[in-house]
Order: C-alpha cells, then structure tokens, then sequence
C-alpha cells in the first residue's frame, strides 16, 4: 500500500515516512504557546501579585488555589464535553476550541493587566478580580488542551506512531515553555502576552488544517474482562496505568517544586546559573524524545518508560553527593534528568492512547479519559507541593538555612524522595502494566483446541 492511501485508511500513518513532518508540525504545533501560557499562569503571576500589587500571600495562596481546584474538577466533565463535539463534527470542535482560545488570550492579559478601576478598589476587589478571572482563564485553557490531547488520541497507530504523535507535541510544548521563560525578563509581560495570542493563532490554524475526519476504523479487541462505556474510572486497566501516572508524576514534580531552594542553599549557586540549569533541563528533554521514540519500537511503550525511570533515579541518587560549588557537575545532572523527562512527556498519553483503541472506545471517548488524565496532571503538581514543603518545615529547613542538619533534610526531600517516589512508580509500571501485557500475549499467543 502506498503512503497517500494508508493514510487514507489510518490517519496516524501521516506521521511516518516522507514529508511526516508536515503533519506532525500540523497537530503538534498548538503544543507550543499551550506551554507558553502556562508558565506565567503558574508561575509568573504569584509573583507578579505579590510584587507589584502587594497582594498578601496567604490571601494570594488561597486565591490560587481556589482557582485550580475549580480548574481540576472541570476537567473530567469538559472531557465528556469534548467527546460530544467530536461526535457532532470536527468544525463544532474548532469553533469552540477558537472560542475557548480567545477567552484563554484575553484572560491572560487581564489577569497580568488588571484595570485601573480594580487596582484601585482596593484588595479585596484586586483579589477578587484575580480569582474571577483565573477560574475562566484556566478553563479556557483546559478546554483547548484536552479537545487537543483527544484529538492526538483519536488518530491510533502502532505504538511507535502514538509515541510520535504524542513526542511532537510534547517537544513543541517544551519550546513554549523555553520562549515562557526567556521573554517575560527580556521584553516584558505585555510583549509576552502578544507573542502568546500570535503563537495561539498559528497554532490553533495549523491544528485546522490537519484536523480531518478520522475514517471509522475497527477497534482493537478490548481487553479480556473490560466492561464497555463504562466511565474510565470503572475500567480497571485505566485505573492501573493512571496510578502509575500519579506516582511517577508526583515523584518528577517534588524536584521542580525544590530545585531553586536546592541550588541556592545547597550548591549555593550564583543567581546567573538558574536561568542554566532550567533551560539545561528542558532542552535536554526535547532533545531526548527522537531517541526515545526511536528505542519504543525495540522496547515498546512501557518498558521504554521504565528505562526513564531508571535512569532519573540514577541521576538524582548521583545530585545527593553534591555540595557547595558543584554547578558543572549540577549541569550534567539537570541534562541528564531533562533526558529522562522525555519519556514521563512522550511515553504516558502514547500508552493512554493504545489503551482506549483496547477498550474498544477509539474515536468515541478519548475526551473523557484525557480529561481525568489532565486531572490528575494538575494533581500531581498540588501532591508536590503538599508533601514536600510541609516535610521541610517539619524537619527544620527553611530557605536560607545552610546548617548541615537543613541541608541534609533538603537534599533527602529534593533527591531521594523523588527516588523512592520513582522507585514506587518503576515497581507500579511494572505489576501493573508490562506483567498484565505480557500474560495477555502469551494467552493469545495458546493455539486453542479446535471442537
């Protein structure tokens, strides 16, 4: 069969061969500035508040975290949402994700720009704004992202094609959140902003143009015992490998909750070297993912994962010898660890997306389990910072501290913890995932007697 006509029959197929990057540029092109905006929400805007406004944190702290409660509960129903858009047209899904994208551009500037009137209200009416606005921003934002991850899904392919898919658009996101970085210290927050609302525009154009109706394909035999249209909270293989997601996922936030106590207190780096290390970190892992996507058609999705695994526990049981002054040693660690990202960014919706073409819901449910799946995203970042900064606090370190007894409690939070949290996560994949695959292809594998 030639390219065009298996492309024809299987949309994943565009994403192999000659000219494969066009499509891929297509899909995962809107990637890009949905990383983008995501750091100045998450990042930047705490503390331009308390900067510059004079917001209190603890006023501040509860503001936010309100907002992304309303944004991780919205999410399994805007999953639902987008599944029934897509079952009415492709066009209907484009005309909400634009809807959704404008909202998502204007709520930014607001929330970075807040009008005259209300700054001058006083705080509560600023915070009160903040809030507001934060809670349709962010669901903006879910809506954009998981009508797009589903879309991802919905293409199918073997596994090295979902592991592609999935690594174009990862490897764009971490360009956006490169760009996110570097623009805001550079030209400041209203350049950043427009910079975002043209990358949002190209985007969600070139996601236009290679958003084509998916043929009606057969779906993969579901998986002995799977009860069909069940929510995917009541499938049993769903709920093995999002438990693997959450573990893994905690375990690869702790370190980017810490990294900044740990090269100012431990390393005791200059300034100059954090905007490195980061960069370092991400570039690495978009770096990373051809090689990747590369190893997953001798390893497979799974086992390509656990090698990740392995390798940051590796890496970061090496970062717990480091002291004072060890910045070139700490440069490897961070390109190293980027490394590793890259499989816990290409490799899970990959593995997510095969198992929806297994539970014989392919083309009919993926919003509704990508929406839980971004559920769960969100609530790996509040798991971080939820256990690791109270751990520090309950054992004596606070930011500054350079006394052994804090260093060490730092280091054991920023390093092993992370480890032992991999280490769950490697043994979860494991059990969970690859032994349940393997017992699978060995029963299919049994000639049955013929009666």
């Amino acid at each position: 069969m030639n390219p065009t006509a298996a492309a024809a029959t299987d949309p994943a197929a565009r994403f192999i061969g000659p000219g494969a990057w066009r499509h891929a540029l297509g899909y995962g092109l809107l990637g890009l500035p949905l990383a983008f905006v995501a750091l100045p929400l998450y990042v930047i805007l705490p503390n331009h508040y308390a900067r510059e406004f004079g917001a209190p944190l603890a006023a501040l702290g509860a503001v936010l975290l309100g907002a992304r409660l309303i944004d991780a509960v919205l999410d399994p129903w805007i999953g639902r949402w987008c599944d029934r858009l897509f079952a009415r047209s492709t066009r209907a899904v484009l005309a909400v994700a634009a809807v959704a994208a404008v909202v998502l551009a204007l709520g930014l500037w607001g929330l970075l720009f807040p009008p005259p009137a209300v700054r001058s209200a006083g705080m509560a009416a600023l915070l009160g704004w903040a809030g507001a606005v934060m809670a349709v921003t962010y669901t903006a934002f879910s809506v954009v992202s998981v009508a797009h991850q589903a879309w991802g899904a919905r293409l199918g392919g073997t596994e090295a094609q979902r592991s592609r898919v999935v690594a174009w658009r990862e490897g764009l996101a971490l360009v956006g959140v490169l760009l996110a970085a570097v623009l805001p210290g550079t030209l400041g927050l209203g350049a950043t902003v427009s910079a975002f609302a043209v990358l949002l525009a190209l985007g969600g154009w070139a996601w236009s143009r290679s958003l084509v109706p998916a043929p009606a394909a057969p779906a993969a035999a579901p998986l002995p015992g799977a009860p069909p249209a069940l929510s995917p909270l009541r499938q049993p293989a769903f709920l093995r490998l999002l438990a693997v997601f959450v573990l893994n996922g905690t375990a690869s936030a702790v370190p980017a909750t810490l990294v900044l106590f740990f090269v100012q207190d431990r390393l005791q780096a200059p300034p100059a070297l954090e905007p490195a290390f980061l960069a370092t970190y991400f570039l690495c892992a978009a770096l990373s993912m051809p090689l990747w996507v590369k190893l997953v058609g001798r390893l497979g999705l799974a086992r390509t994962w656990l090698a990740g695994m392995g390798l940051s526990v590796a890496v970061f049981i090496w970062a717990a010898t480091l002291g004072a002054g060890d910045t070139t040693a700490f440069l490897i660690v961070c390109a190293l660890s980027g490394v590793a990202l890259g499989t816990d960014l290409a490799l899970p919706g990959a593995l997510l997306a095969g198992l929806i073409g297994q539970l014989g819901e392919r083309g009919q449910r993926e919003g509704a389990y990508f929406g839980w799946w971004s559920f769960a995203a969100k609530l790996n970042l509040a798991l971080a910072a939820g256990l690791a900064l109270p751990l520090l606090a309950w054992f004596g370190y606070t930011p500054g501290a350079r006394t052994p007894e804090a260093l060490q409690t730092l280091t054991i939070a920023y390093c092993l913890l992370p480890c032992a949290l991999k280490l769950l996560a490697g043994g979860a994949l494991y059990g969970l995932v690859i032994r349940p695959e393997r017992r699978a292809s060995a029963t299919r594998a049994i000639p049955h007697p013929v009666s």
